[in-house]
């Protein structure tokens, strides 16, 4: 299929306000503009990340359309590219993940740091300001257009419905492992703070990297599962109140994966690193919680604090490889894509009642052609 033949207007399951946040309905919606470098994908499946719900909820700012359709963990076939588009092919399965575009041309752009863009386009309800400031749709859809930047061949043994979650919660953790860790871990011991969609596959990746590694929950009620995951040892904060002093100075690497904060102790966990090493955080809560910090929570263990958001297209490739290599794969619900079932699963993940991840499946019925 050539660009001038795709359809002009896509379809995708939108939302309009927050009040109706899980009640998405089908509608049609003009598509954006196909720049030489984009890649236009016909979906296969799509995750369902937790950033799904809080912009619908308007948890991190306001719709930027009335019509907003989520999804950012997208899988499908390449069915048209631009002219100057040079990695791939008509029929390519290939991955988009919670960015869509950059400005190519900054210092960022260049170090292969190109989701930190200033002028980087989300994936969804962003603007995108190389195609006439257009607003951004999500993967509950039809098709999807994004700079080959930020697209990824899929390995042929890896089923799209276990790579759609690596495209957004596999590479927000795994980017921060890999800078933090390095690509041969072994001798070196990483904590993993929370046990859900994030945390499930950063025991995983952490554990391929050959890192010993802790998990921490505040409950012992994952414990068996954090087990099964990889993680060497497990914390139930809350029900071992002496952990800090029996972890002191033990950590290379702390990853908070959790999405709230509220309760945690920051001290804590800075206090069981080791002298000059990073607590970094990439579970986002709602913008009204807060880490309360101080700066003498740093300065008896000479840590540092920081984030981390998405990674690198090298970093998604060495991803997709370390993870075929060692199997890693998402704990997965399966779940056909409709009105129905996406009301369905925002309301069973919005409740944690998932383990770990929905993946929306059959678009082939939902978007009849």
């Amino acid at each position: 299929m050539t660009t001038d033949s795709v359809p002009d207007k896509f379809q995708g399951f939108a939302s309009d306000k927050k009040e109706n946040w899980n009640k998405p309905k089908l509608v049609s919606y003009d598509r954006k503009q196909i720049n030489p470098h984009d890649v236009v994908l016909e979906n296969e499946v799509c995750g369902l990340c937790y950033s799904d719900i809080h912009t619908l909820q308007s948890n991190w700012g306001g719709y930027n359309r009335d019509d907003l359709v989520v999804g950012h963990e997208i899988v499908g076939k390449v069915i048209a590219i631009g002219e100057k588009v040079t990695e791939f092919k008509i029929g390519q399965r290939v991955g988009i993940g919670a960015a869509s575009s950059a400005c190519r041309e900054c210092n960022r752009c260049k170090s292969n740091n190109e989701q930190y863009c200033p002028k980087a386009a989300s994936t969804y309800n962003g603007i995108d300001v190389r195609s006439n400031n257009y607003v951004t749709q999500g993967g509950y859809s039809s098709h999807s257009i994004a700079d080959e930047q930020f697209v990824f061949p899929i390995p042929d043994d890896l089923p799209s419905a276990y790579a759609a979650p690596l495209m957004c919660a596999g590479i927000t953790v795994f980017s921060p492992l890999l800078r933090n860790l390095g690509s041969d871990a072994k001798g070196k011991t990483v904590g993993i703070i929370g046990i859900g969609g994030l945390g499930h596959l950063a025991l995983q990746l952490a554990k391929a990297l050959g890192a010993k590694v802790v998990a921490f929950s505040r409950t012992s009620s994952k414990k068996d599962q954090a087990l099964k995951l990889g993680a060497d040892e497990f914390i139930a904060t809350n029900e071992e109140k002496d952990w800090s002093s029996k972890y002191h100075d033990t950590f290379d690497f702390i990853l908070n994966c959790a999405s709230g904060v509220d309760g945690l102790n920051l001290q804590d966990y800075l206090s069981v690193l080791k002298v000059d090493k990073k607590f970094i955080s990439v579970g986002l809560p709602p913008a009204t919680e807060q880490f309360g910090v101080s700066p003498f929570t740093f300065l008896k263990h000479g840590a540092s604090f920081g984030s981390s958001l998405l990674g690198s297209k090298v970093e998604v490739l060495e991803m997709l490889k370390l993870a075929a290599k060692h199997n890693v794969k998402p704990w997965i619900e399966e779940i056909p894509i409709s009105e129905e079932n996406c009301s369905k699963a925002l309301n069973r993940c919005h409740d944690g009642d998932v383990r770990y991840r929905f993946v929306f499946t059959e678009f082939d019925k939902a978007f009849a052609k």
